[in-house]
């Protein structure tokens, strides 16, 4: 199982939210692309970047924090917030991102998604964020009556990486994440499945390790609380 440590931006700070509200930011580095490298020289073998103020807005908005983490860094990094049209898709993958993730736009255009999986294979994901198993968008401020399983299974045929399924209730609470319904539609779909939200311990990876149909994990504030060691982390899932 892979570890995605999470570097989500705002306002060009690596910042992390409490259950997505934007006036709940702790801000953890002024400067993002130190903390990439600080992962980097941890061992993280990837890195998942969010820039929340684009989810909010619909367009890149920390566009020069990405740009600085990708110059300062060797690692993959998937990113997501704000990519709503094939021409934001192709300007991030030619700047050297790996992965993009397409989140708003798998409910709203649908055909944009499967576009860009043909497009690009191997490198778009599709965001499953839910509150109580159903679809939330527009940086988690729009709700929608989708089941989460539904929405996975709808893009089976259509070549997406990966799902990066989060529950946006556990999300920044440290209060663990939510193995359960991960796992479940880990087993609902052919697509591999990542982890968000809740991650707070090492026995939380475990756990979803455990599982033995989950893909990877992210974490945020754990590594920034200290909460989990990273470098501890990614020996312990490759043991």
């Amino acid at each position: 199982m892979i570890l995605y440590p999470a570097i989500d931006l705002k306002d060009g700070q690596a910042v992390r939210l409490l259950r997505g509200e934007m006036d709940q930011a702790t801000v953890f580095n002024t400067d993002p692309a130190a903390q990439a490298r600080a992962f980097q020289d941890a061992g993280a073998a990837w890195l998942h970047l969010v820039d929340l103020n684009g989810a909010f807005e619909g367009k890149p908005a920390n566009g020069a924090a990405v740009e600085a983490i990708l110059a300062d860094t060797d690692l993959p990094a998937q990113l997501g917030g704000g990519i709503r049209d094939m021409a934001t898709i192709e300007m991030w993958l030619t700047k050297g991102i790996a992965r993009i993730i397409l989140g708003t736009v798998a409910v709203e255009d649908p055909d944009l998604v499967r576009a860009a999986a043909r497009a690009f294979p191997g490198q778009v994901a599709v965001g499953l964020d839910a509150r109580k198993g159903r679809v939330a968008t527009r940086g988690w401020a729009e709700e929608t009556d989708i089941g989460v399983t539904d929405l996975a299974r709808a893009f089976e045929d259509a070549g997406v990486a990966t799902i990066i399924y989060t529950d946006i209730d556990r999300d920044g609470a440290m209060g663990g994440p939510n193995v359960a319904a991960t796992a479940d539609l880990a087993r609902a779909t052919r697509i591999p499945v990542i982890a968000s939200g809740g991650v707070a311990s090492l026995d939380d990876l475990v756990a979803l390790k455990d599982t033995g149909v989950i893909a990877g994990a992210i974490s945020g504030r754990a590594l920034y609380d200290g909460a989990i060691d990273l470098a501890t982390a990614l020996e312990t899932l490759a043991g």
